[in-house]
């Protein structure tokens, strides 16, 4: 496998880990001392930061064991990545990729079955989320690590509290 196509490989494991709401999983593709920090757009090529950074991977898998919600009976989130823009130098990558996030809510299946008539995927998407992710990867001990990760929001994101 290439070294692009491992990097990318790493951004495919995150949004899986998030989408699953598995901070143990997610945490472990960070350092100790990643910098994990979300922008929320402000004009054309200006973002403000939306809160304060997360250290490390632990940091990261806290925060998404404990402050991502938990999807409703039936829904989940699909993470889509597009047009990975790749860049090896050694032991160190950089990343760019854009994502948007898909809210998926399921129809509870009637006590009596589906109507007739009924075909085809039963419930809704919805896409709430885009923008980039901005990614540094480091190879340590064979192993991709991501060292610096930012989330550029195209609109802005309000977290209650912060």
């Amino acid at each position: 496998m290439s070294d692009e196509r491992k990097v990318q490989e790493i951004l495919a494991r995150h949004v899986r880990a998030t989408d699953r709401r598995d901070g143990k999983t997610q945490g472990a593709l960070f350092t100790d001392d990643a910098v994990v920090q979300s922008f929320c757009k402000t004009g054309a090529d200006a973002y403000e930061p939306v809160a304060p950074p997360l250290i490390g991977g632990a940091a990261v898998g806290y925060a998404v064991d404990n402050y991502m919600t938990a999807h409703p009976q039936g829904g989940s989130s699909h993470h889509v990545t597009a047009d990975h823009i790749i860049e090896v130098d050694g032991e160190h990558a950089h990343m760019n990729a854009q994502f948007v996030v898909l809210r998926i809510q399921a129809t509870a299946r009637p006590a009596g079955g589906w109507p007739g008539g009924a075909f085809g995927a039963q419930g809704s998407v919805q896409p709430i989320e885009s923008g980039y992710y901005d990614t540094d990867l480091r190879r340590i001990d064979g192993e991709g690590r991501i060292v610096g990760h930012r989330i550029l929001l195209d609109m802005p994101y309000v977290i209650p509290g912060v």
